[in-house]
């Protein structure tokens, strides 16, 4: 009867184990986590292109610009989307980046993050 108690604590307690191995004693990745890429949602989902090219004014100021700016001056582009802060590339044309708001107000921190380093790939 000792021994039945005693393997059933053992498989319970082995059956606790928090983190799940595979791949050789290598740590189980959590398939939810996807790395965000900062280009894609900015052609995708931010629809960001629509306004916004690399070397070109087109409704908005290029990207190069906006990072070139943004870095100058220290400024948050996080921030920015949110819209817990002032524009300061191209205020004139902020009016017009109000309606965006809402797409990336939705955003998680994480995807605006990885937008702001896309923008900031184009700094020279």
């Amino acid at each position: 009867m000792k021994k039945i108690i005693l393997l059933a604590f053992i498989i319970t307690f082995a059956s606790c184990k928090k983190e799940v191995e595979d791949n050789y004693g290598q740590p189980k990745q959590d398939e939810t986590a996807v790395a965000i890429s900062g280009k894609e949602l900015f052609e995708g989902k931010g629809t960001c292109t629509a306004c916004h090219l690399p070397g070109q004014k087109v409704i908005g100021p290029s990207i190069t610009e906006i990072a070139k700016i943004y870095k100058e001056k220290k400024g948050s582009i996080v921030s920015f989307l949110k819209e817990e802060s002032e524009p300061i590339v191209d205020p004139s044309q902020y009016e017009v980046m109000k309606a965006n708001f809402a797409i990336t107000k939705q955003m998680s921190d994480e995807e605006l993050k990885a937008l702001e380093d896309y923008i900031y790939t184009f700094s020279k």
